[in-house]
């Protein structure tokens, strides 16, 4: 069912999972959304609806829209349907071991050189595509002495804040980064506000002082028009952080600016 889905796939972390599109305890479409809203699944885990009738082109839409890999009738060919499963499952093995090297083992966190790995795929699926693309930066103010207990805190509220199409990393001077596809100033700045929030207003351990954050971020709305590589990307965003961090009591989010 649709409920020991949502239940047990934290736990079994599987490499593919096939939907039934038409569950009877809660709406598929719901459910793919929710695996990947909260995490149940990892980003790169293939979600492939099937169902019974003659696919739609909303019901398509709806499930692409929703974090599913493909949305399949059951009049599908068995013998293609297992090929696809098997494409899928060795890109998510694969995307595995690549992220072994490129994650924090314990936050699950991208270390700098995944973002940077990251950045160079989302610059250049953004420029083909001529879509928006922005990077925030996020730094936590707090007693240098809680550092290791607040760093904890502020990536568990980041991971749960975060989109799934976000890739959240640690730069090398402790700062945060969000690398946020299909995002363009307005959603950049809003996000900022929201992903600060969410670590100030959060639940934290119990004599662990109240959390300022400060952040930084770079935006645009067509990476085609306005081209810009991996690298000013994030630095950019960094430079607005360090802004926000030296502006006293101005604002506290900033945007890059040249």
């Amino acid at each position: 069912s649709g409920r020991e889905l949502l239940e047990q796939a934290p736990e079994l972390g599987p490499d593919v999972v096939l939907l039934d599109a038409n569950l009877q305890d809660v709406d598929s479409i719901v459910v793919c959304r929710r695996l990947r809203l909260h995490r149940a699944v990892s980003w790169h885990t293939p979600v492939i609806m099937i169902t019974s009738t003659p696919a739609t082109k909303q019901q398509r839409l709806a499930a692409l829209e929703a974090g599913a890999w493909d949305y399949l009738s059951l009049g599908l060919n068995a013998e293609e349907l297992l090929l696809k499963v098997d494409a899928f499952t060795r890109v998510k093995l694969e995307t595995d071991h690549v992220l072994e090297e490129d994650t924090e083992p314990e936050s699950g966190l991208y270390t700098k050189r995944g973002l940077e790995r990251r950045a160079r795929e989302l610059v250049s699926d953004a420029f083909r595509r001529h879509a928006p693309l922005a990077c925030v930066a996020l730094s936590v103010e707090a007693d240098a002495t809680a550092s290791p207990v607040v760093v904890d805190v502020a990536s568990r509220l980041l991971q749960a804040s975060g989109r799934a199409s976000d890739a959240i990393g640690r730069a090398a001077s402790g700062e945060f980064l969000v690398l946020a596809p299909s995002t363009a100033p307005p959603g950049a700045a809003h996000m900022a506000r929201r992903l600060s929030q969410a670590i100030e207003r959060g639940p934290r351990p119990a004599g662990l002082p109240p959390l300022e954050v400060r952040a930084g971020f770079e935006a645009v709305v067509d990476l085609h028009e306005t081209p810009l590589d991996p690298a000013s990307l994030l630095g950019h965003a960094s430079v607005a952080l360090g802004r926000a961090r030296s502006a006293g009591n101005g604002s506290r989010i900033q945007r890059y600016q040249a």
